[in-house]
């Protein structure tokens, strides 16, 4: 049974674009009680190198996991995973876990990134969209269900991603037929390759959101065809390792779920909430 989700499986460090040295987030998590951490760095992306790890520093992120693992093998789990974006072109091999994502767009020949502040969404939206924000949720979403095409990953991430500035901004009706059944049909077609999705409060960590991604009814969707969900804070600030926690583990077993998947000896199971 569980009633306090004590690991994270989605953690950005220095070696992209998070504030701290893994060994610095391990401390942290020892600090919290947690029973694992797993890092989960950006794969390399040739069409946006700053935010991912180049492959020198890919060698050296598991390299210095390697080492840490070894250092903090009594005390807590320590994984090396990855954050594969979609459009990526790196090596899969090497590491514990990896969650697949998608914070970017393939418009024509122009990648875009939709992973911004509301203003520069707004402006994806204007220039490629004619200003409509539903037309580029759709696009994301027809985009993103194509993730089994780069790799067998373990964790979807932040499924609705797309959202992360709605609450704040008017880009497109969340609530609309239209935005939920483009939602809907990517749901299903991940879960014919992929049954395991994160509850990400990342957004709420960097001030987005109120509330964990996804939303409620993708979630009861999710409870409804059989798959499985997880909680990470995609952290990139050691300080907010477990923001949200709490909120998400209660929206979890509102949304009709009675477990939660940890990290085990075992690798991925099933734990019974305990609320």
């Amino acid at each position: 049974m569980i009633r306090k989700y004590l690991q994270n499986l989605h953690t950005h460090s220095t070696y992209c674009d998070g504030a701290d040295r893994p060994e610095e987030m391990i401390e942290r998590a020892l600090e919290l009680g947690f029973d694992t951490i797993g890092f989960s760095g950006h794969s390399y992306m040739y069409f946006s190198p700053l935010i991912g790890m180049t492959p020198e520093a890919t060698e050296a992120y598991k390299r210095e996991l390697r080492e840490l693992k070894a250092k903090y093998a009594d005390r807590i789990r320590v994984l090396c995973g990855l954050e594969f974006e979609m459009l990526s072109q790196v090596p899969l091999t090497g590491y514990d876990y990896l969650i697949g994502s998608c914070h970017y767009l393939k418009i024509g020949d122009e990648i875009v990134g939709i992973d911004r502040k509301a203003d520069e969404v707004k402006r994806v939206i204007d220039t490629y969209y004619g200003g409509d924000g539903l037309r580029c949720a759709q696009a994301y979403y027809e985009m993103f269900s194509h993730l089994h095409e780069y790799g067998d990953f373990d964790i979807v991430g932040h499924f609705d991603l797309i959202t992360k500035n709605c609450e704040k901004a008017d880009l497109f009706d969340v609530d609309s037929p239209g935005y939920r059944k483009a939602a809907l049909d990517c749901l299903h077609e991940l879960s014919k390759h992929f049954r395991l999705f994160e509850v990400n409060t990342g957004a709420i960590a960097r001030g987005y959101r109120t509330t964990p991604y996804p939303a409620p009814f993708l979630l009861k969707e999710m409870k409804r065809i059989g798959c499985s969900v997880l909680i990470s804070s995609d952290c990139h600030d050691r300080r907010k390792l477990d923001i949200g926690f709490d909120q998400a583990m209660q929206l979890i077993a509102d949304c009709g779920f009675d477990e939660v998947i940890v990290y085990s000896d075992r690798g991925f199971e099933g734990v019974k909430i305990d609320l």
